[in-house]
């Protein structure tokens, strides 16, 4: 078998069934959620959307990186966004690693990736509330955008909402 058959006869089975061919690229519920690139997170799932309802930005630790602004950026104002959540979860893989451990284990490997920044969380607490700082005081986002940040449970599927700020909307 090749390593991608399992993929494609998946795929041609769904779009047998598929049903959203009528959706437009804009977030019907106005959210994005910034969550970890994790395969035990559903994000549709466990905030009760459906295809279409919000933008989903994914990456290693949930992190609020440049990359993540420029698409905040865009998902504001081209696809309908006007409310953001940010997402990471319990028992990341993230937060049991520093970038040197990274550094250092893909060194083992004669890889070197000292150029690259990995984002580790060693607080999840501190990363969160750096990162919803982050979106909050960014020139390129309305400053009345509503943003919050909320850590999954793994575990139990339930969301912590993180201590409430000023510039939460209600």
């Amino acid at each position: 078998m090749r390593a991608f058959d399992d993929l494609y006869a998946a795929n041609a089975k769904f779009a047998k069934e598929f049903e959203n061919s009528t959706l437009t690229g804009r977030a019907a519920r106005g959210l994005a959620v910034v969550t970890c690139m994790d395969s035990r997170i559903d994000p549709l799932g466990l905030l009760g959307l459906q295809p279409g309802d919000a933008k989903i930005l994914r990456n290693a630790g949930a992190r609020v990186t440049d990359d993540v602004l420029r698409t905040l950026v865009l998902a504001v104002y081209l696809l309908g966004v006007d409310r953001v959540l940010v997402m990471p979860h319990t028992d990341c893989g993230m937060s049991k690693v520093t970038d040197s451990d990274v550094h250092a284990l893909t060194s083992e490997q004669g890889v070197d990736t000292r150029s690259l920044e990995f984002h580790t969380v060693p607080d999840q607490d501190v990363a969160l509330r750096h990162d919803l700082m982050r979106i909050r005081s960014t020139p390129f986002l309305p400053k009345d955008l509503p943003v919050t940040g909320a850590i999954y449970d793994v575990h139990t599927g339930l969301l912590t909402p993180a201590p409430r700020q000023a510039s939460d909307a209600a």
